[in-house]
């Protein structure tokens, strides 16, 4: 038998090089840390020079206000910081750095020595951090440590490490990132002896929008749109958020900072991934440089040794924020102005009034109607949808309704295009000539093969993908009159003959006794069965013959991890969708002049006209330039 381990205290050397373990990772931590010192030493300028990739040299050079002498020695021992005094500055942190471990975790596991001098001192000082030795030195105001052979104190650890080129990448990631979130410090960075990168001061209100070019690139700020909120909110977000267009397979081009801090946060992530919900294809994932200011004491940042996690006191309302100020950003169709009327929007149990002018005439008689029942309306459009092809009438189309009919008296169904006779159709009247800038998109000049719209604008040609730009028309349309109607937007349930029971986790029964309402809304009916088991007695009419317990444990995690009034929206916008889809104007279908002009100037009024709600694009522009290139004019 193995005699009893005795506890034993730990010495100083042993903490620190485990604390180093958390804090550094990498040369990249070690940049990250050393960067926060200087900018909360108010540096206009930081210089990085590094050798190996970090692993060799790291040296970072500022102009902030340097240390006084009879601090210096404190600056590399454990827990000494000159940014918190007490557990109510812990609370309202507003400094990048507040732990008072990097400098000492860094100095367990390299060679350091930090050189300053202080506005008002006569002289400078280097410490050299093995020896502890403190002697006078010649340097300008400001600051700079060096740190040498990182890891040399730990091998093992620095067998972990990368390519000096892998290494030195991720440093520029974590300078990159302070550059964004301050771009009135200027940053230069040095790697063996060679300039690297380079980022001056930028100044006025469009700093950030300079600072976003200078290190993301021209091509990125191109693809991007504003993002601000109002004035004198709780929570301040603005930023620059990328068009549908410019989302990556990866996610990698998405930029989040908490009071200038960058983070790395689910909710924040989440927000912006739901905001771009019916705008993005697939799996792409979105392109986002998004600042989130809020009360400090509202946001904990003492929650991970590298600081780069916080969390928020009411993650709820810091969702919402972002989501909505992404969404408001997003929402101003590229094809369109703010000058352009905005959508007509429908009053509960009427028809909303009809614009003026044959081309939105067209559009608003077709217009799709929400009836009161509108759950039933979707179970209908849900049904069958043959095709049709032109000249013949579509199966579920309207029928002429008697002037004293009532909208909810009408079915909640419609005919994208009422079916005209081709001797009508041949003489249908061309748009009027307009100004050059009159209308974005341009007029129209022809179909192609029954797809596509083709038009004319002062860029060139616009082609246009009909049924999905009419299928975001019609979608956003029956978004602003459910609203309007005042139905709480509650889906119609199918119960189930035989409930389908399943085992759960106690946090799964925790959830569906704690969202039962929420779930009445999404059609399901999930109950306690047990002590822990859940049965799921009635799914959606839409999804009755889908898998039961897969919906429910799906619904149920994603209620568990966000707020539940996003989860009822998305499953609402899901119905819509199908609803629109199945109700646009399908290919084939041979429109006249005027219905084609019609449609373009319901994309220029339309919210996110720009994509359909599967999130592919609705049209592309083709310059006179790029014309020109194809048939080698001017060569």
């Amino acid at each position: 038998m193995e005699p009893a381990r005795r506890i034993r205290e730990l010495p100083d050397e042993l903490v620190s090089q485990i604390a180093a373990g958390e804090v550094v990772e990498r040369p990249a931590s070690v940049v990250r840390e050393l960067l926060d010192n200087a900018l909360d030493a108010g540096a206009t300028s930081v210089v990085l020079r590094l050798a190996s990739g970090g692993v060799r040299l790291i040296s970072v050079e500022d102009d902030g206000d340097g240390i006084p002498q009879d601090q210096i020695a404190l600056a590399l021992k454990r827990h000494a910081t000159s940014k918190i005094a007490s557990l109510t500055d812990l609370e309202s942190v507003g400094t990048m750095g507040f732990r008072g471990e990097a400098l000492a975790a860094i100095n367990s596991v390299a060679e350091v020595s930090v050189l300053t001098r202080a506005a008002d001192a006569a002289t400078g000082f280097l410490l050299d951090g093995r020896s502890g030795e403190l002697r006078p030195a010649a340097r300008a105001r400001g600051t700079t440590v060096e740190v040498k052979e990182l890891f040399f104190a730990t091998p093992a650890r620095r067998k972990f490490l990368k390519s000096d080129q892998t290494e030195l990448a991720h440093c520029l990631d974590a300078v990159r990132r302070h550059a964004l979130a301050r771009p009135e410090v200027a940053f230069a960075i040095w790697h063996e002896g060679k300039l690297v990168e380079q980022w001056r001061a930028c100044a006025g209100e469009d700093a950030h929008d300079k600072r976003i070019a200078d290190v993301l690139g021209d091509d990125w700020l191109a693809q991007s749109v504003k993002v601000e909120t109002p004035p004198g909110g709780v929570v301040s977000v603005r930023g620059r958020a990328g068009i549908p267009d410019a989302a990556r397979s990866r996610a990698d081009q998405q930029f989040a900072w908490v009071n200038g801090r960058f983070v790395r946060d689910k909710v924040l992530s989440h927000a912006a991934r739901s905001a771009f919900d019916d705008v993005l294809h697939g799996q792409r994932q979105p392109v986002f440089a998004l600042h989130v200011s809020v009360d400090p004491t509202r946001v904990d940042v003492n929650v991970h040794p590298t600081k780069i996690e916080v969390r928020f006191r009411d993650s709820r309302e810091v969702h919402q924020a972002v989501r909505r100020a992404l969404e408001a950003a997003l929402a101003a169709p590229r094809a369109g102005t703010a000058a352009v009327v905005p959508l007509g929007v429908a009053q509960p149990g009427g028809v909303p009034q009809a614009e003026t002018g044959s081309e939105g005439a067209f559009f608003e008689q077709n217009r799709p109607q929400v009836s009161a029942d509108w759950r039933q309306s979707a179970l209908y459009l849900i049904a069958e949808r043959p095709g049709t092809t032109a000249g013949a009438a579509a199966p579920w189309a309207v029928a002429q309704a008697p002037e004293a009919a009532t909208v909810a008296e009408r079915p909640a169904v419609w005919a994208p295009f009422a079916e005209r006779p081709a001797a009508a159709a041949a003489s249908s009247p061309a748009m009027p000539p307009a100004e050059e800038d009159e209308f974005p998109l341009g007029r129209a000049l022809a179909q192609l093969q029954g797809i596509y719209v083709l038009a004319e604008n002062r860029h060139g040609l616009v082609i246009v993908d009909m049924h999905a730009a009419h299928e975001r028309i019609v979608y956003e349309r029956l978004k602003a009159q459910l609203d309007a109607t005042g139905d709480g937007g509650a889906l119609a349930s199918q119960p189930l003959l035989i409930p389908a029971t399943f085992a759960a986790t106690p946090q799964e029964v925790a959830t569906a006794e704690a969202a039962q309402a929420t779930l009445a809304t999404l059609g399901l009916d999930v109950a306690p069965f047990s002590a822990r088991t859940l049965a799921v007695r009635a799914v959606p009419t839409s999804l009755a013959h889908g898998d039961a317990v897969e919906l429910a444990r799906s619904v149920l995690a994603e209620l568990a991890q966000h707020d539940a009034s996003t989860v009822v929206e998305r499953a609402r916008n899901e119905l819509l969708g199908t609803m629109a889809c199945h109700g646009a104007v399908r290919a084939n279908r041979k429109l006249t002049l005027e219905e084609m002009n019609a449609l373009l100037r319901d994309m220029e009024r339309t919210e996110r006209s720009d994509q359909c709600n599967h999130g592919r694009p609705t049209w592309r522009q083709l310059s006179i330039r790029e014309l020109d290139a194809l048939f080698l004019r001017g060569r």
